[in-house]
């Protein structure tokens, strides 16, 4: 398991590199340019800017998290194959700088969705949380507005910018139905893979954030059966996940301990987070630790570890703890508390299988 962590840029972001190569084990940050707009070419000056400042703080910038996907590719426009052009450009572009994994969603409109980015939990923290009955009463627009107040970082996924015309995004989605959304997901990776592949980048597609439909948008990576079904339109290494613990975890029905295992040759990418998931469907994300929440962190990582998992790992969302000011779910301390419990963990099991293998003389400790 390689640990990375995601940062957001210089002058985008409240933690800075010299912090985030002071936490234990951590090689890489996950990063994007989050001043391109979705479908536009990456230019290769920023690209090397990133790569530079990577550089001097001697981590490696080899995931990047999001190339995100323009909505006309979504939903099946004759205008997707420019913007699919752009991101085949892209790669190419990426893959001179290091890159080995692009992480990317498919979900119409809304890359996430929460109701309160600084819910108080009984500890004084606060955390993002879902409140399931508040999504039938409000209206999107109040929630864009919601999410964007008084912030000075870029939310993505959240771009006022693009959700500024989100009632023609909602008309666009009409009549778009879940089996057309698998079907654009598929002409897209026809496309894209095959250049992935080329330029030795695994493509991995991030589970919906809820793991259901919204708004009367379709979700299509949202299970198990699915993410199998996703696997299956384009048969190849490099179409991959990212297997998100906290998205997938959100409905207690997942069994993402089964997942590591049935799809580990799939997964160059995983975010390991928690989430505590109340009987009337809200749920609110917790610390990484397992018995602070309802996903199996503990099973999880065991399951990479027993797997002999290669791939990178980042803590995801934290909550916001000891008065620190930070973008929502993304400050240093608990994030970084949530890695050291993750090496823990994965330490642990790894010990257990190595000691094992000694004792039956397959390896030395």
């Amino acid at each position: 398991m390689k640990m990375v962590f995601r940062w957001f840029g210089e002058g985008n972001d409240t933690v800075s590199l010299d912090q985030i190569r002071q936490i234990p084990g951590v090689e890489g940050i996950v990063w994007s340019l989050h001043d391109v707009p979705a479908g536009d070419e990456w230019p290769m000056d920023k690209i090397m800017t990133v790569k530079e400042q990577a550089d001097r703080a001697g981590l490696h910038l080899k995931v990047v998290e999001s190339v995100n996907i323009h909505e006309d590719i979504k939903l099946g426009l004759p205008s997707r194959d420019r913007y699919i052009e752009n991101y085949k450009r892209t790669i190419a572009k990426l893959s001179q700088v290091g890159v080995e994994v692009i992480c990317y969603n498919f979900m119409p409109v809304f890359d996430w969705l929460r109701t309160d980015l600084h819910k108080e939990m009984e500890d004084g923290s606060t955390a993002l949380f879902y409140e399931k009955s508040r999504i039938t009463d409000i209206d999107p627009m109040e929630l864009v507005k919601q999410i964007n107040e008084n912030s000075s970082l870029t939310m993505p996924g959240w771009e006022p910018e693009r959700l500024a015309h989100l009632t023609k995004l909602f008309e666009a989605y009409k009549d778009v139905t879940e089996e057309d959304l698998w079907a654009n997901c598929k002409y897209f990776l026809d496309e894209i893979i095959p250049v992935a592949a080329e330029y030795g980048i695994r493509m991995a597609i991030h589970p919906d954030d809820p793991p259901w439909p919204i708004f009367g948008l379709p979700r299509i990576i949202t299970s198990q059966a699915n993410i199998r079904r996703f696997l299956s339109l384009h048969d190849s290494p490099y179409n991959g996940i990212t297997l998100c613990s906290g998205s997938l975890g959100a409905n207690p029905a997942n069994d993402i301990v089964s997942m590591v295992h049935e799809f580990i040759d799939r997964i160059p990418f995983t975010h390991i987070r928690n989430v505590r998931v109340y009987e009337n469907g809200d749920f609110i994300e917790t610390s990484h630790r397992t018995q602070d929440g309802t996903v199996d962190i503990a099973g999880i990582v065991q399951a990479y570890a027993e797997e002999g998992f290669e791939g990178f790992a980042r803590p995801d969302h934290g909550r916001h703890i000891w008065g620190e000011e930070c973008r929502p779910g993304y400050g240093l301390y608990d994030r970084a508390l949530g890695i050291m419990y993750l090496w823990g963990v994965w330490d642990s099991h790894r010990r257990t299988v190595l000691a094992a293998a000694a004792k039956e003389g397959t390896v030395n400790v």
